[in-house]
């Protein structure tokens, strides 16, 4: 019987609270008209037109500087300091690494009969020969020659060298006297 009459009691209150949240048509016809001026509060912005014209006559009398000198400049200075560096890091397509002489040579020579186009270098870290391809900036550059080496020379990968400056030139040594 308890619970029954406890049943009842959270029934009719559960009935009761939601007819409290209804919500009314009152409220809807209150705000029907309602209408709000943002003008003075919206930023407005000045038409390119006039700012295009202001710009024009302020540089009537004057000399525009460009940005170009600027960048002229800096590149100028950027290209002085790459020509005082000895290296340059690149991308190589490494065809054979290992201690074969024999092997090396073959596959350096094989190299120059398939793809005559190709500048391969050879050189020789003790105790291993290395079998190298083209000298890239980037890597993508050197994909397209490691897809057609990959081919006859499945070994072959692209890694990361160092080279020496086309054309560098040593700064002149300092004397003993000359400081």
């Amino acid at each position: 019987m308890k619970r029954s009459v406890l049943g009842y009691f959270v029934l009719i209150f559960l009935l009761g609270s939601c007819a409290a949240l209804k919500k009314g048509d009152k409220a809807t016809d209150t705000f029907a008209n309602y209408r709000e001026d943002l003008d003075g509060t919206l930023i407005t912005f000045p038409d390119l037109s006039e700012q295009a014209a202001k710009i024009e006559a302020t540089q009537v009398g004057e000399e525009a500087v460009t940005v170009d000198q600027d960048l002229e400049f800096a590149l100028d200075n950027f290209r002085e300091r790459n020509r005082s560096e000895r290296y340059w890091s690149g991308y190589t397509v490494l065809v054979y690494s290992g201690v074969d002489r024999d092997l090396a040579f073959k596959t350096r020579n094989d190299i120059y009969t398939d793809f005559e186009t190709l500048k391969v270098e050879m050189q020789y870290q003790q105790p291993r020969y290395l079998v190298k391809v083209g000298r890239f900036i980037n890597r993508i550059e050197a994909q397209a020659f490691y897809f057609q080496l990959k081919e006859q020379f499945p070994t072959a990968r692209i890694i990361q060298d160092r080279f020496q400056r086309e054309g560098y030139v040593n700064p002149e040594p300092i004397q003993d006297g000359e400081r």
